[in-house]
């Protein structure tokens, strides 16, 4: 049977009834769903007797009781209970309720007036029942993907088609970019023997890098990224154009600069290192885009296998754009005159640039639009309208608040030592493929053919590295195959320069092994820089990705200017020991700053990286029983 409660009802008389009628149910009802159904109640049958004895209900509905309950309670004059007869006696209901004990008043009435409103409740309690017993015939019958449907989940891309256009129009933007990267050093070399212009083109270069990548990083958070990556496609082209023109200029009208330093004060010389460094600058942005922010959205942020092997793909273009553009216009060089080699390169560049921006909006298309969503401005950057942005003080203080708000939020990502570890890695600029390392070999004696052969098994080992870095995420987690990559380049190259230390390497034998470490070494820092690399993108929200990734970039750029300037102070061979024991300590300063933060995981890196398997595995015994025991409740007690 039911609960037995008393109800009591004023009247407006004062005089009191006491009732008593089991009660099925009482169960508070639960706010699911803001739904409604159109849920009738059976009618009930109705008659009214006056002096008959008994409260009597045809069908008892613990629903309607418990209302009833509920309006008598508040003390309201009249009890209204909805679309009910009721057969009441003033007699019978005394005899009945003074063997309880129960005061009595004969003169007590109680209307029954059916109300909208309160058909309304009914119908609501109903619905709440319906959708209560709906709701855990839901969670009881929820699917449950196996480890096989999860692998596959991990490693098939969002946006597949969207993908393979960002492969073709990443790869038609890289092409030419690595094209121009080497003709205009090569054909600046021409114009004077000496090393000087092409030293200032490239410091400054990278000292525009520096001061204006946060400034270009936010206006692309600030713009649609189809919108703002033609823009930037257009005007890095421009400035190419403009570069190959003034060095077509340098090599047919402009008089020979008689040292030196005479030719950086001609004004040729001053628009090229100007347009060389917006070139740079927007090569960059462009990069950062495709790599930072696009990827993840066409491959997906919690798909890391997806994403690792999009990645990979990123990279291997890269490193094949940068041999084919060596070798193509090495090819040219070798068959014409440097102008006509310059003409042909413009007339690529002009080419390509239609076609990039076809590929992107194929792209864009493929995907469903997904690159067209615009991005939420950052509410710690001040808001300028656009008249005042015409003004040059409010520009200037756009920019300099811009590059105050990036440097920000670079220093507070949550992330920050892998991107730490990612920028020493660019202190390593001996013990790696390069200007000083070719200089160093040159000075050791060795033939042309053997650097050659040094820097292409350099470069095939970054290629391997694309190959491997999705095997490597997939066998040891995300983050794990981080700290693999940049073990075992700190172990290798710590061999190095202990090798060189020993004064072995004056031996043939003792300096091929010692070559040879470093090109084993290219292999972990290839695989931290993809993996590094899809570990900032899984951390770093898309309003943020081109801000926080330009400003990376300027943080790399500002560590090989200072090793650069030690290498300029300690510019004798003698002490390339030195700089190799710097760079190896940069290496493995970078080792320890991602295992120490590896180590040691809090509450916000275990939710960034809930996905990686290999990575929860390090939970506690009790946090998995816990996870387990929650996900273990049944659906009715939530």
């Amino acid at each position: 049977m039911g609960l037995d409660i008393p109800i009591q009802a004023h009247t407006a008389s004062k005089s009191t009834v006491c009732l008593r009628r089991p009660l099925l149910s009482l169960r508070p009802p639960l706010l699911l769903s803001s739904r409604r159904r159109n849920i009738r109640l059976p009618p009930r049958s109705v008659s009214v007797g006056v002096g008959v004895s008994r409260f009597r209900l045809s069908s008892p509905s613990p629903l309607l009781l418990s209302i009833a309950f509920a309006r008598l309670q508040n003390g309201a004059a009249r009890c209204f209970l909805k679309d009910i007869n009721v057969e009441f006696n003033h007699q019978d209901a005394e005899d009945e309720l003074s063997k309880d004990g129960c005061p009595i008043a004969c003169s007590c009435s109680v209307s029954i007036l059916p109300t909208t409103a309160e058909l309304a409740d009914f119908q609501e309690v109903v619905e709440v029942s319906d959708e209560e017993e709906f709701l855990d015939s839901l969670l009881t019958t929820l699917p449950v993907q196996s480890e096989k449907e999860q692998d596959a989940m991990a490693a098939t891309p969002a946006h597949p088609a969207g993908l393979y256009a960002l492969y073709a129009s990443f790869l038609a933007g890289n092409l030419v970019e690595q094209i121009w990267n080497f003709a205009w050093p090569a054909a600046v070399a021409l114009l004077h023997p000496s090393l000087l212009p092409v030293a200032v083109l490239g410091f400054v270069a990278k000292l525009g890098i520096f001061a204006g990548g946060p400034l270009v990083g936010s206006l692309m958070d600030s713009f649609p990224r189809v919108l703002a990556f033609n823009l930037l496609s257009i005007v890095q082209t421009a400035a190419q154009l403009v570069s190959a023109g003034m060095i077509i200029y340098a090599f047919n009208r402009a008089t020979p600069a008689a040292s030196a330093t005479s030719l950086l004060l001609q004004p040729w010389f001053i628009v090229l290192v100007i347009a060389g460094a917006i070139e740079r600058l927007t090569g960059l942005a462009s990069g950062v885009a495709f790599e930072r922010d696009w990827v993840v959205l066409l491959a997906g942020r919690n798909r890391p296998i997806a994403l690792a092997r999009a990645n990979a793909m990123l990279s291997r273009v890269d490193l094949l754009c940068e041999i084919a553009g060596a070798s193509i216009f090495g090819i040219l060089l070798s068959m014409f005159d440097p102008v006509r080699c310059l003409k042909l390169a413009a007339a690529l560049m002009m080419c390509t640039l239609p076609v990039l921006i076809l590929l992107v909006c194929l792209a864009d298309k493929l995907s469903k639009g997904v690159l067209e969503r615009p991005k939420h401005h950052s509410t710690s950057e001040k808001s300028y309208s656009t008249s005042e942005l015409c003004q040059p003080r409010n520009l200037i203080q756009r920019g300099l608040d811009t590059i105050r708000c990036g440097w920000l939020q670079y220093k507070t990502q949550p992330v920050l030592p892998v991107s730490l570890a990612y920028v020493l890695l660019y202190f390593n600029a001996v013990l790696a493929p390069g200007g000083l390392m070719t200089s160093f070999l040159t000075h050791h004696g060795l033939s042309p053919s053997i650097i050659g052969a040094f820097s292409g098994m350099c470069a095939f080992m970054g290629v391997a590295a694309t190959f491997m870095s999705a095997s490597l995420v997939k066998k040891l987690g995300l983050l794990r195959a981080g700290a693999a990559g940049l073990v075992f380049q700190a172990l290798l190259l710590g061999i190095a320069v202990a090798l060189y230390w020993s004064g072995c390497i004056s031996q043939q034998k003792s300096f091929i092994i010692f070559l040879f470490l470093i090109v084993l070494s290219r292999l972990g820092h290839m695989s931290y820089d993809i993996v590094g690399g899809q570990i900032l993108q899984s951390a770093i929200p898309a309003s943020q990705a081109n801000l926080i990734g330009t400003t990376e970039v300027s943080m790399a750029s500002l560590a090989e200017l200072v090793m650069l300037g030690v290498a300029i102070i300690a510019n004798d061979v003698s002490h390339f020991g030195f700089l190799a024991l710097l760079s190896m300590a940069a290496v493995a300063g970078a080792a320890w700053i991602y295992c120490q933060w590896l180590s040691k995981p809090t509450k916000e890196q275990r939710h960034l990286f809930s996905f990686d398997p290999h990575f929860n595995s390090s939970l506690s015994s009790n946090q998995q029983s816990g996870i387990v025991a929650v996900i273990s409740v049944p659906a009715a007690t939530v």
